[in-house]
């Protein structure tokens, strides 16, 4: 549950959204990941130190992994050009945070928390932080490249069998990407997610995402993973017709589901009700055996364990 305290805390910096301080925002992620035992932990993909949150209890297991949305760069809203897309409410981490699985791990977008980023500054490591990569480019195959080594790398660093995803808001639009790219994901979850920007740009009135990739164009590679999208039907920035549109495209398929929360809004009835969404069936299907696809992308350079991370 959300304590008086973090309440309280997100009440004043949803007051400041635009001036907030990032160091203000992690002391929120902080409050949030702390009470769950997930520990953060920088991911160094080449392109950019991706920040993590992990509570990793079984080797060689499955791993729970949730992707954040678009933070404060949200383009339902006015900030697409702020100097900083780190979420004022990470909803992504609360999610993570209530998921009582053994082994469960957060991962922000690139450029979240960014300015406090005091390891990649140690490591000589500039990240390609960009304001593209949270507007037109955030979905780019940089991006995709970036996650596909940050998910390896926690394969290497605990020895995690399978992936489990779940993508919130712009989240869902890259775990819905990874899946349809990589062999080992076991299930995909998005809630509130942007599964054809193409579409939400015309039903927000706002500009094309020409450079980025649409989770809506990998639709025939993601008709064997098994799914199941929660859409929140007074969603104003990613409407229920967003999702429709995914599943036209994805069409007649077993390993589909999905769930309207009538009462549901972009960043609001979700957290408090996950852990019944996660008892939701997931359906049962046969994936077929592919090849990973990687993208044309240099080889990312990982680094070793940092001292005091989590083993």
């Amino acid at each position: 549950m959300i304590t008086k305290a973090l309440k309280l805390s997100l009440i004043a910096l949803t007051l400041g959204a635009c001036t907030a301080p990032t160091a203000l925002r992690e002391e929120v992620a902080m409050r949030i990941a702390s009470p769950a035992w997930m520990v953060k932990r920088p991911i160094d993909t080449g392109p950019f130190v991706l920040t993590a949150f992990e509570r990793m209890h079984e080797r060689g297991d499955s791993v729970t992994i949730y992707i954040e949305g678009d933070g404060t760069a949200d383009r339902g809203g006015t900030n697409g050009d702020t100097p900083d897309p780190t979420p004022v409410n990470p909803v992504a981490l609360h999610l993570a945070a209530m998921d009582k699985s053994e082994n469960i791990a957060y991962i922000a977008r690139p450029c979240q928390y960014e300015h406090i980023s005091h390891y990649a500054h140690r490591i000589g490591h500039k990240d390609d932080c960009s304001i593209l990569y949270w507007n037109e480019k955030r979905f780019d195959a940089k991006v995709i490249t970036a996650y596909n080594a940050a998910l390896d790398n926690i394969h290497r660093q605990y020895g995690t069998d399978g992936v489990h995803l779940v993508g919130y808001d712009g989240g869902g639009a890259i775990a819905a990407i990874l899946a349809a790219k990589r062999d080992d994901v076991l299930s995909l979850r998005t809630v509130a997610g942007n599964l054809d920007h193409d579409a939400q740009s015309v039903y927000l009135g706002l500009p094309p995402m020409h450079e980025s990739l649409n989770a809506i164009d990998f639709a025939d590679e993601l008709r064997h993973v098994p799914q199941h999208h929660f859409i929140g039907g007074q969603d104003e920035t990613v409407k229920p017709a967003v999702l429709h549109s995914y599943l036209q495209a994805i069409g007649d398929t077993p390993c589909v589901k999905y769930t309207m929360v009538q009462e549901a809004e972009h960043a609001r009835g979700w957290v408090e009700k996950w852990p019944e969404f996660l008892k939701a069936d997931m359906p049962v299907c046969e994936k077929p055996v592919q090849d990973f696809e990687p993208l044309d992308i240099p080889e990312p350079i990982f680094v070793p364990r940092m001292s005091g991370d989590k083993k």
